[in-house]
């Protein structure tokens, strides 16, 4: 939440915002607080803040500096953050990275995510950062020339939840309020000279594109972060609209119609919703765009279209996301000893009870070998009595399985022969007679 200038002196209006946070977080006495300090004044005055309201709010509080080595003087600060520390009695973690210098976004990009991946390793409930007010601005400026979207150009939150947790405490504050806070209490930090070249997109923007808008707008910086605030509303709806939409198509997998009688608008708002939800970065517009399409207009044909990372596949009727898998499955063989359900490349196979119907229990439970796998060379499968053997290959298109799905079809291998062959069916050998006990095994994308 964007503050407002009020009469309170920063030395007490900046631990009341501190606290506000961690009060909206709802960080509870015994949990673990690290801050990511790098030495300069953000960082240096939130230790300090939340040094000083650890003994009321009683959350064990810590520190951790990563040394990038691209500065000469990158010793120098490691070793002020550790005395830093030790002046507070704070516990301190120290990482050295190798910064990329082949990076495709840039020296920049490589500096933050090296910076990103060791902080990762913190073992803490809340990763504490020292974004203040103007970096908030700078961010949604900065992203907005890049063709973002709505959730990037919420820029960043007070608050986000995960594991471990990231607080942005100093978020709604200005960074002369921050420097007069340091002041106040005489605290001593580094300055980066880094953070003076022009050369570095965010730096160009702080010290050449911010001072005229500001100028020309004094009310620039707090009205881009109240903008970010917005956005993050509406990315929040988008969220719950993408929820919405999904349940009415059926879930995981979709089904394909009503996906269908969405607008383009609300099939790539729900796609790019549920690529973020495995964990993965949304793909361009472009890419969307073309997807839904495609969906369109092979109406029934199996498709499987990559969205780099993640591939959307339809295919009798449904749609689902999925990793792009590089490696081949057919190296995975999982014994069968009687489970109810396996795992199987992101999905699982379930073995149901059934009457008359699936594979026999007892042929397979009398079975020396029963295992899960992919195919492999030589397969076949006769499907009925009086009906000749037929090749993998053959089964498939006759099924009209797409080739890009043959290679994940889960087989159950029965001492050495196919039992069952997802999306085809079982052998006639193994098949349950009438009355008798069966399993229908079930492959679940």
């Amino acid at each position: 939440m964007v503050a407002s200038r009020n009469s309170k002196p920063p030395e007490l209006r900046i631990p009341d915002a501190v606290a506000g946070v961690l009060a909206t977080a709802g960080v509870r006495p015994a949990q673990s607080v690290c801050v990511a300090l790098s030495g300069g004044v953000d960082s240096t005055v939130l230790l300090h803040a939340l040094a000083c309201l650890r003994g009321a709010l009683r959350f064990e509080l810590s520190a951790a500096h990563v040394h990038h080595g691209l500065s000469p003087n990158a010793d120098a600060w490691l070793e002020f953050c550790r005395q830093q520390c030790a002046l507070l009695d704070i516990p301190h973690h120290a990482f050295h990275v190798e910064v990329a210098r082949d990076h495709p976004g840039g020296l920049e990009a490589a500096a933050r995510d090296a910076r990103h991946t060791a902080l990762a390793e913190v073992r803490c409930d809340w990763l504490a950062l020292g974004h203040q007010l103007d970096d908030q601005a700078e961010t949604l400026l900065f992203r907005l020339l890049r063709g973002t979207g709505v959730r990037g150009a919420g820029a960043m939150a007070p608050v986000e939840r995960g594991w471990p947790g990231r607080l942005r405490p100093l978020l709604g504050l200005w960074r002369s309020d921050i420097v007069a806070y340091a002041e106040a209490f005489g605290l001593a930090w580094v300055e980066d000279e880094s953070n003076e070249d022009p050369r570095f997109s965010r730096n160009l923007i702080r010290h050449q594109v911010m001072p005229p808008i500001s100028r020309a707008f004094p009310g620039a910086v707090p009205a881009l972060a109240r903008a970010s605030e917005n956005f993050r509303e509406a990315d929040g709806l988008l969220g719950e609209l993408a929820a919405i939409d999904r349940a009415a198509c059926g879930g995981h997998p979709m089904s394909l119609a009503p996906l269908l009688a969405l607008s383009d608008e609300r099939v790539r708002n729900l796609l790019r919703w549920q690529i973020r939800e495995m964990g993965l970065e949304a793909p361009a517009r472009v890419r969307l765009v073309e997807v839904a399409r495609q969906l369109r207009e092979a109406a029934e044909r199996p498709l499987c279209l990559s969205l780099g990372g993640v591939a959307c596949c339809a295919y009798r009727g449904q749609v689902w996301l999925e990793p792009e898998i590089a490696d081949d499955p057919s190296a995975a063989v999982q014994p069968w000893r009687g489970e109810a359900e396996l795992a199987w490349n992101g999905g699982f196979v379930r073995f149901e009870p059934v009457m008359g119907a699936g594979l026999g229990r007892a042929a397979l439970m009398a079975a020396g070998e029963v295992a899960l796998c992919a195919r492999w060379k030589g397969l076949s499968l006769r499907q009925g009595y009086g009906r000749p053997s037929r090749t993998f290959k053959n089964l498939c298109q006759e099924a009209s399985i797409p080739a890009w799905l043959r290679p994940r079809l889960p087989v159950l291998r029965v001492d050495g022969r196919a039992g069952w062959i997802a999306e085809i069916g079982v052998a006639a050998e193994l098949a349950c007679g009438p009355g008798e006990e069966g399993l229908l095994p079930v492959w679940r994308r």
